[in-house]
């Protein structure tokens, strides 16, 4: 689906439930899509997560967004498994998993199933990750 393909604001009711985007969300979403680099700076509460967590949704590919903060992941993960009846559209990858939880991920992400993947700066440094993640490009 090319970006000429892709209308935002139905994806944007459909997947979020909204009418209308905030701020500047539909200019950065639109440079997203468009596979423009995009530096973008949000204040708090200026909907910095709808600008990566719709394109996700809407492309094929898995999005990984690091995250030094766990808590957030979660809460990310969560609200993103709320929009979907599959639990592997979103996940975390950091310490606090299991091995088994972490052979689901990969699973997950190697089938397609996972849109978005939540990572801590540190699962970046270890040489499993990056091989897995490099090999699914």
């Amino acid at each position: 689906m090319n970006s000429q393909e892709i209308d935002i604001h139905k994806e944007l009711k459909k997947y979020f439930g909204f009418n209308q985007f905030k701020g500047l969300q539909e200019q950065v979403i639109k440079s997203i899509v468009a596979k423009r680099n995009s530096f973008v700076i949000m204040p708090t509460g200026g909907g910095k997560s709808l600008c990566y967590q719709l394109p996700a949704l809407m492309q094929e590919g898995t999005a990984i967004v690091v995250s030094p903060l766990i808590a957030l992941m979660k809460n990310q993960v969560d609200a993103i498994r709320s929009l979907s009846s599959e639990a592997g559209i979103a996940h975390v990858l950091n310490s606090s998993l299991t091995k088994t939880e972490i052979a689901q991920v990969k699973k997950d992400i190697s089938s397609g199933l996972t849109k978005l993947l939540y990572v801590a700066p540190e699962s970046l440094t270890k040489e499993e990750y990056v091989t897995f993640l490099q090999k699914e490009k």
